[in-house]
């Protein structure tokens, strides 16, 4: 089943800068962008957990910059 949707033309031109070639269709190029707003594999339970650690770690200030780590590992 197919319809006819309006957009403007900005809107047009930005499609058509995403097209993976000239004849790629609009339908195809909006899917992949559709496609890419979901995730098929959602963060776990645990994932989150992490990321909650990490971030109170940050926070508190329990952290290194770049120049710290490769001096602790000797890459200077």
């Amino acid at each position: 089943m197919k319809t006819t949707i309006q957009i403007d033309l900005e809107l047009k031109k930005r499609l058509d800068e995403l097209k993976i070639h000239k004849r790629e269709s609009y339908s195809s190029v909006i899917k992949r962008l559709v496609d890419s707003v979901f995730d098929d594999e959602p963060i776990s339970k645990e994932t989150l957990e992490e990321i909650e650690k990490s971030l109170e770690d940050i926070r508190a200030g329990r952290l290194f910059t770049m120049d710290e780590i490769r001096r602790m590992v000797g890459e200077e």
